[in-house]
């Protein structure tokens, strides 16, 4: 294998960090492991470790600043006749992405977090600041309503519980299943509850005679009771 073909065999620095971060959680534990260690096994220095991650929690969730920062530009490139509710629901559809491009990943980080306090409480303000990105987007649509800025925030943390509850629940599974399925049920209640309406389909089509073309006309004498004048329409349709 040649230099360059070596080279581009070795991956990034950042994915090389976050490999590296991961084997020594997994074998040592995330309080045993420190950044120290890291960068030793990864084979750089403490400085390019902070280059990519401000600390080691940060290496535990490496793709939320960047899905966080697609989620805001998603929901600000949002035409402004767009449906509000289901502009959200969509953009928590980017974070259920994030995940299922890798699951062995998402399912090891997923475990991780459940056994380490400080992991779950980072992981909690990670969670607030896309229900503040979705809050912000719902406030600016809502802002002439009665109520706006309790409507955009009900609706939001309606959103990421209703992912969040879904997400967990493909995690808990390994991985196994359509993660875009078991979301798209759980969004659809919030869709359902604060979403527009549905619009309107069309008016039926009018009822279609099966014999538009018939006319009938009845002649009867001035006067004659109502009852005749049936009587004759009767008979006359009977002999059609």
């Amino acid at each position: 294998m040649s230099a360059t073909e070596k080279a581009e065999a070795k991956p990034p620095m950042r994915d090389a960090l976050v490999a590296a971060a991961f084997r020594l959680f997994l074998e040592r534990g995330y309080e045993q492991t420190t950044v120290d260690d890291i960068v030793a096994l990864a084979g750089v220095g403490r400085r390019s470790f902070f280059r990519y991650f401000p600390s080691k929690e940060d290496v535990v969730f490496p793709d939320h600043e960047r899905c966080l920062a697609d989620m805001t530009a998603f929901l600000a490139a949002s035409e402004p006749d767009a449906e509000p509710v289901r502009r959200v629901c969509d953009g928590a559809r980017l974070v259920l992405r994030m995940y299922a491009e890798n699951p062995s990943f998402s399912v090891q980080r997923y475990r991780l977090t459940k056994k380490v306090p400080g992991l779950r409480a980072y992981e909690l303000s990670v969670v607030w600041r896309y229900e503040r990105a979705l809050a912000a987007y719902l406030r600016g649509r809502f802002a002439d309503g009665a109520d706006g800025s309790l409507r955009a925030d009900v609706i939001a943390s309606a959103v990421v519980a209703a992912h969040n509850n879904a997400l967990r629940s493909w995690l808990r599974s390994d991985g196994e299943g359509d993660a875009t399925a078991t979301v798209d049920h759980a969004l659809g209640y919030v869709q359902s509850a604060f979403g527009a309406a549905p619009a309107p389909g069309p008016a039926p089509a009018p009822a279609v005679e099966e014999h538009p073309e018939d006319v009938v006309v009845v002649v009867s004498r001035r006067g004659a009771p109502l009852w005749r004048v049936v009587q004759e329409i009767e008979t006359t349709l009977a002999r059609d």
